[in-house]
């Protein structure tokens, strides 16, 4: 079969890419189905891009890579598209944007442009070999069907990452990237709950409260969840992506500061009430059990002192904490690194000394935080290889 573009992967990138980079276009995936990372992502309801979309949200040896597509695929053409396609949606919080139904609505409305360019989409199918040949690349391919040898003028790797190896994630994307001469950056779970020795959160297991949490990058303002395994919620994922193994990272119970000006003013009134009951109006309940020996949460509020109740305010917002670890790609929502963006073009996605192959999506070393931003990465990277395509 002699065709345009093969594009390996039929993910939020591969499919966006398809639908419009224009000749005989194919695309394969080992998957039965398409847009899976789609289908289960913002709770079966996707969180498909962010309005406050910018490169400094994204994560990578260069920083500036992201920052020619991103912009000329913004965050508002994407919702100027899903609006074209009668899809309603709505904010949740700090600009994420989901699916007021199903985000199986963002998979059929790819899946629909896809065919109505003439794409044709081979699922359930595997790649054998690729090999560079005298028209662009030859492929062998295993489908449902039997073995199918395709030579292409391009090809597209968007595969993404290790993230989520239950669904289907490999590292082939890495893989043929390595046999090109591309180079590789380290990878690992990002977006991905801690772990704790000897289960030292299970008595809290399911208690959530608002937070500030920071590791070695910026401050998020969100929730903190604690489960049987340590720490998950979305301001644990966002650092987990500025983390490294042994080193520590510092939450923040109180982020509005109001802790410390209300043991006062309460200490004035009700002094004689314990300080644990107090600390409970603004901490959970069990929190405050729990760490009623490491705070110290002794007396009635009359026997706190001024200098006590900073001391105490400063233990709630500088609570220091090290992880053992992750719980891994098992259930990392992205892979931290991958293919060096020192080998592609910003505006196209082409390898820069491979013609005809490109890369997009997560399989490279771009990462969001989370909130849709790794989608909006999906569709402008997608976008960008696909105007490249569409030109050649």
């Amino acid at each position: 079969m002699q065709i345009d573009t093969l594009i390996i992967g039929a993910g939020a990138a591969g499919m966006m890419c398809a639908a419009h980079a224009g000749g005989r276009v194919v695309v394969v995936d080992h998957a039965k189905a398409p847009g899976e990372k789609i289908r289960i992502s913002g709770g079966g309801r996707c969180n498909f891009t962010n309005m406050y979309c910018d490169p400094q949200a994204f994560i990578s040896g260069n920083p500036h890579f992201a920052k020619s597509a991103l912009a000329r695929y913004t965050q508002w053409d994407f919702i100027e598209l899903i609006d074209r396609h009668g899809i309603a949606w709505h904010e949740k919080t700090l600009g994420q944007l989901f699916c007021d139904g199903s985000a199986k609505q963002i998979v059929a409305m790819l899946t629909g442009m896809m065919a109505d360019a003439g794409v044709t989409l081979h699922l359930q199918t595997s790649v054998d070999h690729v090999a560079k040949s005298d028209s662009g690349f030859a492929v062998s391919l295993q489908t449902p069907q039997g073995a199918l040898q395709i030579e292409t003028r391009q090809l597209v790797l968007a595969t993404g990452g290790k993230s989520i190896p239950k669904m289907g994630a490999t590292g082939l994307a890495y893989d043929i990237a390595r046999q090109f001469g591309l180079t590789m950056t380290e990878t690992r779970p990002g977006l991905v709950p801690f772990t704790f020795a000897e289960g030292r959160f299970v008595p809290l297991a399911g208690v959530a409260a608002p937070s500030r949490m920071v590791a070695d990058g910026p401050a998020f303002d969100e929730a903190v969840l604690f489960t049987h395994r340590g720490l998950s919620g979305p301001a644990v994922l966002q650092v987990s992506s500025y983390w490294r193994e042994g080193d520590p990272v510092t939450l923040n119970l109180d982020p509005q500061n109001t802790i410390a000006p209300a043991l006062r003013a309460q200490r004035q009134q009700y002094g004689r009430r314990n300080l644990t009951t107090e600390l409970a109006a603004h901490l959970p309940t069990r929190l405050v059990e729990f760490m009623k020996d490491d705070w110290a949460l002794n007396g009635n509020l009359a026997d706190q002192s001024d200098a006590r109740i900073d001391a105490l305010a400063d233990q709630i917002q500088n609570w220091k904490l090290t992880p053992t670890g992750t719980e891994g790609y098992r259930t990392a929502e992205v892979t931290l690194g991958g293919i060096d963006t020192d080998a592609l073009s910003s505006k196209t996605m082409e390898a820069k000394d491979v013609p005809g192959l490109y890369v997009i999506g997560e399989a490279v070393d771009v990462t969001g935080w989370l909130g849709g931003y790794n989608f909006q990465w999906a569709w402008a990277s997608g976008m960008a290889a696909a105007r490249a395509l569409a030109a050649s």
